[in-house]
């Protein structure tokens, strides 16, 4: 995990509580989830939209070498 240990982390956890304080971090936690929740939402719908363009770029190729 990009060479950070539990030391670190600790010690990253730490500032944070010291900047933002206690009572922030529930807010910001759930800010984070919903951030990363949307971001594999927006993924997966652009990989569904790909496929389809895809199916639909090769379905009409075919139908070209037909005529």
């Amino acid at each position: 995990m990009f060479g950070l240990g539990v030391p670190e982390l600790l010690i990253i956890f730490a500032i944070i509580v010291v900047i933002f304080g206690a009572k922030k971090l529930p807010e910001i936690g759930s800010g984070l989830g919903k951030a990363i929740q949307n971001f594999k939402k927006a993924g997966e719908s652009e990989s569904d939209s790909t496929k389809r363009v895809e199916k639909n770029g090769e379905a009409g190729q075919s139908e070209g070498k037909k005529v």
